[in-house]
């Protein structure tokens, strides 16, 4: 480890003494099943926001500590809870902003999971449940870290902290920029840390400098107004299933890249990445080929491409010989950085519509549109982080594209154009985030405690 500054080895005792409580913590937290759809107890979401505030409140480091919502600006109706604590700076230091969210994805098939979601389990190194690792380990990796600059400072800490822990991010972020605007002095920061993304690998960190974008909608296609008889009349009327696969099948190329006109890729150079890195980090069998072209993390970093994630249609076990009229399929596309997610979206509705199969009906509905991020590596903010990540991992980090997308960065960036983004986090590639058997390895959520307490420490020292 480096000495930058005297209490830097007090530092380090107090953040790897703190482990232990603060993944005591975050199993608490993972037995809280906060999940922002509507469908499920948004009780939960109100007890995983107090639990938070409470653990906020605990470190004292803030000043004030609240559990707020914001209106939907579409609806007016008001957001899911979100916790808020600030801290004033002090002698001309900055503000940093840790965020995190809380709101977790639903399981899914229970029966997927080893064990069960909402229950903790520590198997081979890893912490398994359902936020494990998205991202109720990003909350925890910003509170042990806190309480380690409390332990080490106590009173003398000068550095100013907005501590943003979401509640709806895995649904939408829908009150996200009201909550922004509604809070904007309060929240206003020098450096925003987003502790929601992965790192290279393991044992290796990495501060994400790319995201793509998403454009995400409900595709309805129709070709009848009333279901008939697939024998008396199969043969000569289209129904919506066929139509729909038609038109489906037309947005790839044979190599499964995208073949929408008007979509964007940008070019960048990619770390090396081979194909058994991707088939043992995504189980791809053994004799299924990758799809796309050009290297890998190219065409997962910086290239469009269309997912169908959702279909409404008869289930097999209620099959019947009927021709059906009308099929809903949910189409989700990731953006490449540097399109905008309205132009990306405009160009998918135009090749649909100029494909449509036998005359077929399109309807488009619940539209959901996010930009991608670049973000700007110039700033002191970026190479702290580099520093504190070498010194807490003990291994040169590296600069990582992400295919996913955090389409509220885009907002903050829009709110605080002078602040510097981080966009940080404790997966890695095995972590299955969204998927069962979602698991944190154990040595990377130490490794990121150690990184942030350094990180905060080291622009404590600095002043602005």
């Amino acid at each position: 480890m480096n000495s930058q500054l005297p209490a830097e080895p007090q530092l380090i005792d107090a953040a790897e003494g703190g482990i232990p409580s603060a993944l005591a913590d975050l199993g608490r937290l993972v037995r809280i099943p906060g999940i922002a759809w509507p469908a499920f107890d948004q009780e939960q979401l109100q007890r995983s926001a107090q639990a938070i505030a409470q653990l906020a409140e605990d470190t004292g480091v803030f000043d004030e500590v609240r559990v707020r919502t914001a209106a939907i600006p579409e609806t007016g109706e008001q957001g899911q809870p979100a916790v808020l604590a600030t801290r004033a700076a002090r002698n001309g230091r900055p503000t940093v902003m840790l965020y995190a969210h809380h709101d977790v994805q639903p399981p899914g098939d229970e029966a997927l999971w080893e064990t069960p979601p909402f229950e903790p389990t520590v198997r081979d190194g890893r912490l398994y449940g359902r936020g494990a690792a998205d991202d109720k380990a990003g909350v925890m990796a910003h509170i042990a870290a806190l309480r380690a600059l409390r332990e080490t400072y106590g009173d003398d800490l000068d550095l100013g902290i907005v501590l943003f822990v979401e509640g709806e991010e895995e649904y939408g972020s829908r009150s996200f920029t009201s909550f922004l605007a509604d809070h904007a002095e309060e929240m206003r920061s020098d450096v925003i840390v987003v502790a929601d993304s992965g790192n290279w690998d393991a044992e290796t960190p990495a501060v994400t400098v790319s995201l793509r974008g998403n454009a995400k909608f409900h595709l309805t296609v129709r070709t009848l107004d009333h279901a008939s008889h697939s024998g008396m009349f199969g043969g000569a009327v289209p129904d919506a299933m066929m139509a729909t696969i038609r038109l489906l099948s037309t947005l790839w190329n044979d190599d499964g890249s995208v073949a929408v006109d008007g979509l964007a890729a940008r070019e960048a150079e990619t770390p090396a990445y081979d194909e058994d890195t991707l088939r043992s980090e995504t189980g791809l069998l053994p004799g299924v080929q990758p799809i796309g072209n050009g290297s890998i993390l190219s065409r997962i970093w910086n290239k469009p491409s269309i997912t169908v994630t959702g279909i409404d249609f008869t289930r097999v076990a209620a099959a019947s010989n009927t021709l059906s009229p009308e099929v809903t399929v949910v189409v989700s596309a990731r953006v490449a950085p540097g399109q905008s997610a309205q132009d990306a979206y405009d160009a998918i509705e135009r090749h649909l519509r100029a494909h449509a199969p036998f005359g077929a009906e399109l309807a488009f509905s619940e539209i959901d549109l996010g930009n991608g991020f670049l973000v700007d590596t110039s700033g002191w903010a970026v190479e702290t982080a580099r520093g504190a990540m070498r010194d807490g991992y003990g291994k040169d980090p590296v600069d990582l594209g992400v295919g996913g997308s955090i389409p509220f960065i885009a907002d903050l960036v829009e709110r605080y154009p002078g602040a510097q983004i981080l966009v940080t986090g404790v997966e890695d590639p095995h972590s299955r985030a969204h998927s069962p058997n979602e698991s944190l390895h154990l040595d990377t959520f130490r490794h990121a405690v150690l990184a942030e307490t350094l990180l905060l420490a080291r622009a404590n020292a600095r002043t602005v």
